[in-house]
């Protein structure tokens, strides 16, 4: 989101109202997190769910303007800064999360790979031809790409994800994170989230690059990003925090150096063209983790909690661009279409991997009910592809009404697909990593 410019045409709001609606936002968030609990459901749900209810969907419904009173226009640009900052932290945390250990054994390495391929194809290919079907219902004034090439790219991209840290918190409630049903969904998640996060950048440099030579350049600075992070900045910062060099000590030179330098990838990444986030993941991808975890396990749980505080702002944020109620009849016929294509694209492909490579009825239904969730991650996505212009409103509202309709379903019907474990003591470091929320 372009928030400079935001902030260079508005006025700033008295210090009181930002605090207010900032008040006001974390409590609905609060609330419904618990709620969501009680059901059974990942705390991140409700706060989704609460951004929305905060947003015209419902507070337009009653008179004297409560969307404007609770939470004030002119307090929006700042409110999207803080839903940035939490968001670049969050994505360093889904980066460092990011382990493919459990790739280890042959059968192991055989399933994941074919799982995870075919459950990102056949979900890219749905999306990417739904794209060019829905294209002429789009309005064109709110796109920034000529014809349907850059929809019909993110919508692929978009129907590929599966929320890493959604799937992570719903296997450590149910006891699966031990059971190998657990271990290998959450490879699936990790490599084909990583697949999809490619394809993303990749739609972003095509969509941006306005000839031959500019996307070539952004391809070659990402390129050279990456190299930088994995060649200089892993090694680097395996040394600079080395328990035996003479400034180590304490956790707060590992918190300085992990935060200064996720802040700046994601510059880099911002200013290469591509979207903040993919810096956050890539910087919390290629950190010596190892030596983190030895030294200072803390560090990062603490970032996460800090992203935890500011996430409920980047859904009520992102909730204040739904609007349900001005769907239409096209609008609900897209949210119905956009959801059978998500489940049958996600549910098909990991199903039918699963058992071409040995897994049983009840597994394979089990990892697709799992990989179809999608949450926090697929509003991300749906954030950079309608600050990028490649999807409408009416669009992205019925994408975000199925990724709350995914994940919201994923429990209860893994319920039925696979009775729950009786509860497990601890959690593995893995899953431990993964916030509350999320």
């Amino acid at each position: 989101m372009q928030t400079h410019l935001l902030l260079a045409g508005s006025t700033a709001p008295p210090t009181g109202r930002f605090l207010l609606a900032l008040a006001v936002i974390l409590t609905v968030a609060f609330v419904l997190a618990r709620l969501a609990q009680r059901v059974r459901q990942p705390a991140v749900m409700g706060e989704i769910i609460g951004g929305i209810l905060l947003g015209p969907s419902l507070l337009s419904l009653f008179p004297g303007e409560l969307e404007t009173r609770l939470v004030p226009p002119a307090t929006l640009p700042y409110l999207q800064l803080l839903s940035q900052l939490g968001l670049v932290l969050f994505m360093f945390g889904v980066g460092y999360q990011f382990d493919i250990g459990h790739l280890r054994t042959p059968t192991a390495k055989r399933q994941v790979a074919a799982v995870s391929l075919s459950s990102v194809a056949l979900p890219f290919a749905l999306g990417a031809g739904l794209a060019y079907g829905l294209y002429p219902w789009l309005s064109k004034s709110e796109l920034k790409t000529d014809g349907p090439l850059g929809p019909a790219l993110f919508l692929g991209a978009a129907m590929s994800i599966t929320a890493f840290p959604v799937l992570a918190r719903i296997l450590a409630e149910r006891g699966l994170y031990k059971d190998p049903l657990g271990s290998i969904s959450l490879a699936c998640a990790a490599v084909q989230d990583f697949l999809a996060w490619c394809i993303l950048a990749a739609v972003v440099v095509v969509v941006r690059a306005s000839g031959p030579w500019p996307l070539a350049r952004m391809a070659l600075e990402s390129a050279l990003l990456l190299a930088a992070l994995v060649l200089l900045v892993r090694p680097g910062l395996a040394w600079l925090l080395d328990p035996a060099r003479p400034w180590a000590g304490g956790t707060a030179l590992t918190h300085a150096v992990l935060v200064v330098g996720v802040l700046l990838t994601a510059v880099a990444t911002d200013e290469i063209g591509l979207h903040a986030v993919f810096g956050a993941f890539a910087f919390g991808a290629v950190v010596p983790r190892a030596r983190i975890d030895e030294t200072a396990p803390q560090v990062p749980e603490r970032i996460e909690q800090t992203s935890l505080l500011l996430l409920p702002v980047f859904f009520t944020v992102t909730g204040m661009s739904v609007d349900v109620s001005g769907l239409g009849g096209r609008g609900l016929i897209m949210t119905a279409v956009v959801l059978v294509a998500a489940c049958a694209g996600k549910f098909t492909g990991a199903f039918g991997a699963a058992r071409l490579t040995g897994a049983t009825p009840r597994e394979a239904t089990a990892l697709g009910v799992l990989l179809n969730a999608r949450g926090l991650t697929e509003l991300v996505i749906l954030n950079v592809g309608l600050g990028l212009g490649v999807i409408d409103t009416r669009l992205f509202t019925a994408m975000v009404l199925m990724a709350v309709i995914t994940t919201l379903m994923t429990g209860p019907l893994l319920d039925r697909a696979r009775p729950p474990l009786p509860a497990a003591h601890g959690r593995p470091p893995a899953v431990r990593r993964v916030r509350e929320a999320g």
